[in-house]
């Protein structure tokens, strides 16, 4: 899991999510406030390789992803 801030100051904390496929998804779930999960699939071959990008991402890099994401369906 890592936490960053996005451009508008707002917390986030990403995650690794599989789906039920094996797709493998950032997950961008809000930290302290009602606001919906928001997802963007990650171009990672396993769960190691996604984590290891997330680790390695700059603010920048997981807020364009944040940017491009959609709401999580639930």
């Amino acid at each position: 899991m890592r936490r960053f801030m996005d451009p508008a100051g707002l917390s986030w904390d990403v995650v690794v999510g599989r789906a039920s496929w094996g797709a493998l998804f950032a997950l961008f779930v809000p930290v302290g406030r009602e606001a919906p999960v928001r997802q963007h699939p990650l171009d990672a071959r396993s769960a190691e390789q996604a984590e290891a990008w997330l680790d390695d991402a700059d603010a920048a890099s997981l807020a364009a992803l944040l940017e491009r994401s959609t709401l999580k369906d639930e």
